[in-house]
């Protein structure tokens, strides 16, 4: 019985998603999940990906938890996740500080030799120039980086205008960036489009949607769970979304199809 079951989902004979439409692995635009990774060891990572992998998109070592690593475990950890279909970055802070210190241009080199295929440029701390900026993504490209921008201030009273946020989303994306990140943090609190309490800002991000002709290009920082219900309600189950806890993968994927109450409900006839 158990050899049944080897090659799929135990219950997928017998029983649909609620929600139907999610897409399968390999996700290029859409239904994206990027999880952050404050320091998963090789074994947790391993069973993360055994557990979840074809749930996972992009796994972000989060701020500079990069540079602390043993560098033959993140040489190990970055192949794990690559040979399981999973891309992994480190955290735009890190490149904040290294820009802080002109070592940008190493900071790139080193991730090509460490065998790093995407990198995040982002001003979530530091100030940094439109012409900066630019040259940042630009050079990622050309060294054959997919690059992932953010957009959004980590403290609360730098909040950036709607227009500010539209503005750089098309910049970063005719620069050559491949997703931008609405900032959200690792607490999806008082950052970004999110108030002290975690509650979306409706009429900040209503606006900013109503004024995108295309959301597909943006990645949601989501790590609260009633953040993901709504992007889920908002834009369907294939929303790109990210800040996403290890252990909330599944929960996640769960919300996205219908295997939880607070979505499932969305099937309800009227």
């Amino acid at each position: 019985m158990q050899q049944r079951f080897n090659a799929g989902r135990a219950w997928d004979d017998i029983l649909r998603d609620p929600i139907p439409g999610r897409l399968p692995k390999p996700r290029t635009q859409r239904g994206l999940t990027m999880l952050i990774d404050s320091g998963l060891g090789l074994a947790e990572t391993q069973d993360l990906v055994q557990l979840a992998g074809a749930y996972i998109d992009f796994v972000k070592l989060g701020f500079g938890t990069s540079k602390l690593y043993p560098a033959d475990v993140l040489c190990e950890k970055i192949h794990l996740l690559q040979s399981s279909g999973i891309e992994v970055y480190p955290g735009g802070t890190f490149l904040e500080a290294a820009v802080l210190q002109n070592k940008w241009q190493e900071f790139l080199d080193r991730c090509q030799e460490l065998g790093f295929r995407t990198v995040e440029v982002s001003d979530g701390t530091i100030p940094l120039s439109q012409e900066l900026r630019r040259e940042l993504i630009r050079r990622a490209v050309t060294q054959g980086f997919k690059v992932i921008t953010e957009v959004g201030k980590k403290a609360e009273e730098a909040r950036l205008s709607i227009d500010h946020q539209l503005a750089q989303i098309d910049a970063d994306l005719a620069a050559g960036a491949y997703k931008v990140i609405i900032e959200g943090r690792e607490s999806g609190k008082a950052v970004g489009l999110y108030d002290e309490h975690g509650r979306i800002l409706r009429d900040e991000f209503d606006e900013l949607v109503a004024k995108l002709p295309n959301t597909d290009p943006l990645i949601w920082e989501a790590p609260i769970r009633s953040q993901q219900e709504e992007l889920i309600h908002v834009f369907g189950p294939n929303v790109n979304l990210g800040n996403i806890n290890p252990r909330d993968i599944i929960a996640l994927e769960a919300l996205r199809v219908g295997l939880r109450s607070d979505t499932l409900r969305f099937t309800l006839p009227e």
